[in-house]
């Protein structure tokens, strides 16, 4: 007879191990291996369209619609696989705040993945104190969808709908779509409230001045909002609302290749027991190699927000003092830091230049590759981009908040011959940043770019600060900026904005 377990954390690690799930590294966190699907999967996300969704999403190769009474049948279909065979029920919370949280009911049919919502969303010591409507989400992970009779993209799905506030997953170990499912949920229903989603980390400092960090994986985001001068709000998922920066999550998924101890302590100590790794390679002896990628670049580690020393304790911060756009830049052409004003703020939000590093998207074929992802984050955003970057506006207008790109990407020549800004020179960036060491007074203008950039900041060679005098080739270095800025011009045109936006990007 069939069981519905829900058990604590420490249950869960137990069942998944002794199920063959996973296995226990050195240091004893879980370790996960997903499959053949190591990332999202994007041909087959879909979004139920109905009338409440209709009109209002952004439909696409993002946002795939599918049919209702397609979803309603295949939704029966897989819980009835779920009442045949023992499953693991979590009760959680998505989103920090109590006027803006989501509670969620999760089905898992892996112990390790029950585990996963528990540490990546919140487990709230009341569930639903609020009373509010309840959202489900059933994960089958070794459930076979039938594309001819299920209306599927492949063997796999991740369907919401916003009508029913259903989750439905199905033959998929990859955890980071429930994730990425539940975001998308905030960012369709918070900017009806008048609340700003937002893909960024936040972190605030001893002072309580909050900063946020956009930027897509591995660009640096929960790396450098992981700092040990300031205490974390959150690594990936947040909403800005009056009077507050909440998390949307009680926990962190953080990327591993090339994990170290020197450059990402918190992290490295976050790898314990009861943490989860994903995809990582590990030696006969249970200790991971972060360098090798033999199963993916997308090597993953979900760890409670409280196993990172200092976090803040209820999730939230103040409205930001300083915004961050985290980008990669490949062609090594742009700044380390260059100061935005309120257009070219929404310029570079709406563009969200930067690189794919080593793609959390399966079927990509490249571990490097120019990219534009609007918001720092399209896939997660239902709906039509300017929604969110009007909320951003007027919120950095309303708050006063300085916008800064930062630019974690190459110097002195792009991918292949240059190299990537150190860790360290980017985190005095941030660090001159967050302690008002910017001299607005002196800065310098550069004129293709249409950037303004900090004659001077401590903790960073004047090299690196204009990176025009970094590269060998004065004239290399003008050709692939020419380059970078006719992407920019051509990836723009698709918006239908203002001029005085679209004259704040590059000539």
């Amino acid at each position: 007879m069939s069981r519905s377990l829900q058990l604590t954390n420490s249950e869960l690690i137990e069942k998944s191990v002794a199920n063959n799930e996973s296995v226990l590294t050195h240091t004893g966190a879980l370790l996960a291996l997903t499959g053949n699907r190591t990332g999202r999967s994007t041909k087959d996300r879909f979004i139920v369209k109905e009338n409440s969704t209709e009109d209002k999403i952004e439909w696409g190769e993002v946002n795939r619609p599918f049919d209702a009474e397609d979803f309603d049948r295949l939704w029966d279909k897989v819980n009835t696989y779920m009442d045949e065979r023992d499953h693991y029920v979590s009760e959680v919370h998505v989103g920090s705040n109590s006027n803006h949280y989501i509670p969620v009911e999760v089905r898992s049919e892996l112990a390790w993945h029950s585990l996963f919502s528990k540490l990546i969303f919140i487990a709230p010591e009341i569930f639903n104190e609020e009373n509010k409507e309840v959202w489900k989400i059933t994960t089958a992970a070794n459930y076979v969808c039938d594309p001819e009779t299920d209306k599927t993209n492949s063997e796999s799905c991740v369907i919401i709908n916003f009508l029913r506030r259903k989750v439905l997953i199905a033959g998929m170990r990859y955890a980071g779509e429930m994730k990425k499912s539940m975001f998308a949920v905030q960012n369709f229903l918070l900017p009806e409230k008048g609340v700003l989603p937002m893909h960024c980390s936040a972190n605030q400092t001893t002072d309580k001045r909050t900063t946020l960090f956009f930027g897509l994986s591995g660009t640096g985001k929960t790396t450098l909002s992981a700092d040990p001068k300031c205490a974390l709000i959150g690594d990936d998922e947040h909403g800005w609302a009056d009077g507050s920066v909440f998390n949307f999550e009680g926990g962190c998924y953080a990327k591993c290749i090339n994990l170290s101890k020197e450059n990402e302590p918190l992290i490295w100590d976050a790898i314990k027991f009861g943490s989860i790794l994903e995809n990582v390679v590990t030696d006969d002896k249970g200790i991971p190699d972060y360098s090798d990628s033999k199963y993916t670049e997308n090597t993953r580690v979900c760890y409670p927000r409280d196993f990172i020393e200092g976090s803040v304790p209820d999730n939230e911060g103040n409205e930001p003092d300083n915004i961050i756009f985290l980008t990669c830049d490949l062609s090594g052409v742009l700044p380390p830091v260059s100061v935005l004003n309120e257009n070219a703020a929404a310029y570079h939000f709406l563009s969200g230049y930067t690189a794919k590093v080593g793609s959390t998207e399966i079927g990509s074929t490249k571990s490097m590759d120019f990219t534009f992802s609007t918001c720092f984050g399209a896939p997660f955003f239902p709906r039509p981009a300017s929604v969110y970057a009007d909320l951003l506006i007027k919120r950095v207008r309303r708050n006063n908040t300085k916008v800064f790109l930062v630019n974690t990407g190459w110097t002195g020549g792009g991918y292949g011959t240059g190299k990537r800004f150190p860790i360290p020179v980017t985190r005095s960036v941030i660090n001159g940043i967050q302690e008002n060491k910017i001299d607005f007074d002196n800065l310098v203008y550069l004129d293709k770019l249409n950037l303004h950039i900090p004659a001077k900041l401590d903790g960073v060679e004047e090299k690196y600060l204009n990176p025009r005098s970094n590269w060998d080739s004065i004239e290399a270095y003008d050709q692939e900026c020419e380059q970078l800025c006719e992407r920019f011009r051509n990836n723009f045109k698709k918006f239908d904005v203002s001029q005085e936006i679209v004259d704040a990007g590059p000539k």
